[in-house]
């Protein structure tokens, strides 16, 4: 999620469990504990671009990582912000838990993966429930966390909390039924399914894009859940068969194990870039949500020697046309 998200609810859940007197100071505990577990975006390679995506939203975010993380941030904040406010020791680390422990568990509601349970598993967890921006969410949970510290009352930090928990809640109920028109869909082309998800597209969960995999494809639609259901059939793209894609790529080279790096991240939904033989994208995520246009992918080169890795790239779709498109749908316009 994006940082201003994530430290507004770390100081909501704080400031719930502060006492009038305490309510500023353990805003700020909980607001920087709950940006600290992504201070793993330091971790980065020149050489080896894959080894960021590998690290964040890893061990800083497993949940048996948060005693360390939050003791780590209370030694650091202590007697920087809270021992001049009259806190103990104790109370920081405290106002510093519920911070940092709130930031792995929203992460996870979103569709990027949060290796929750490392080092037990590398498993991504991805609820499917926010997308990684939404202001509906986030500007509530500001206004209402502005108004208890200038007015002192930890109850409107409460009542920013419950809505924290209050609109992923939403989302779960608008990605089942999102997931059941993408079941109808599928059916109704004679598909069957190996897997099939619905993910909130930018900013909102009213349009949502599904993605489901068949024996030799991917394919994606558009969803509109609101009062009303829309569609908005998609694209399909054929899964990557690296044998049969890239019969000139060595499968002991850097760039093959990178592959297989990307299709973990991916969750394995990977394929060869019909404009571009040589990049391999994840088709989970677009700006309009019935198109292939990815965010991110890998790209390969047939020109280097067998220890070089892939390049990393991102691509913002942010044409007039895309969004276009994209608030035709948000508005419910066919």
């Amino acid at each position: 999620m994006d940082p201003l998200t994530q430290g507004v609810l770390g100081a909501s859940l704080s400031q719930s469990a502060s006492r009038k007197q305490n309510l500023v100071v353990a805003g700020v505990l909980g607001l920087l504990s709950g940006l600290a577990p992504d201070l793993d975006a330091l971790i980065k390679s020149q050489s080896d671009p894959l080894l960021a995506l590998e690290f964040h939203r890893q061990f800083t975010h497993s949940l048996f990582f948060i005693p360390i993380g939050s003791l780590i941030c209370a030694l650091a904040l202590h007697h920087l912000i809270a021992k001049r406010r009259g806190l103990s020791f104790k109370q920081s680390w405290l106002f510093c838990a519920l911070g940092y422990g709130t930031h792995a568990l929203l992460d996870a509601c979103t569709t990027y993966g949060t290796q929750l349970l490392w080092p037990l598993t590398n498993a991504r967890f991805a609820w499917n429930t926010i997308s990684i921006i939404d202001p509906v969410y986030t500007l509530p949970i500001l206004i209402l966390l502005v108004f208890a510290t200038l007015k002192r009352v930890p109850w409107l930090a409460r009542v920013a909390f419950t809505w924290a928990l209050v609109y992923p809640t939403l989302g779960m109920i608008q990605r089942d039924r999102a997931e059941a028109i993408g079941w109808q869909l599928a059916e109704e082309r004679q598909h069957t399914p190996i897997r099939l998800e619905a993910k909130p597209s930018f900013a909102n969960i009213l349009v949502w894009k599904v993605v489901y995999e068949t024996e030799a494809h991917y394919h994606v639609d558009a969803v509109r859940v609101g009062t009303s259901v829309s569609t908005y059939p998609g694209e399909s793209i054929a899964k990557l068969n690296v044998g049969r894609d890239l019969p000139w790529l060595d499968l002991d080279s850097q760039q093959a194990k990178d592959i297989e790096r990307f299709r973990w991240f991916s969750n394995g939904y990977i394929a060869q870039d019909p404009a571009d033989e040589l990049r391999i994208i994840d088709v989970r995520y677009s700006i309009v949500p019935n198109q292939m246009k990815a965010l991110w992918s890998i790209k390969l080169s047939k020109t280097v020697d067998v220890n070089a890795h892939v390049k990393y790239e991102t691509h913002r779709d942010n044409t007039p046309e895309s969004r276009q498109i994209f608030f035709g749908m948000l508005t419910g316009d066919k």
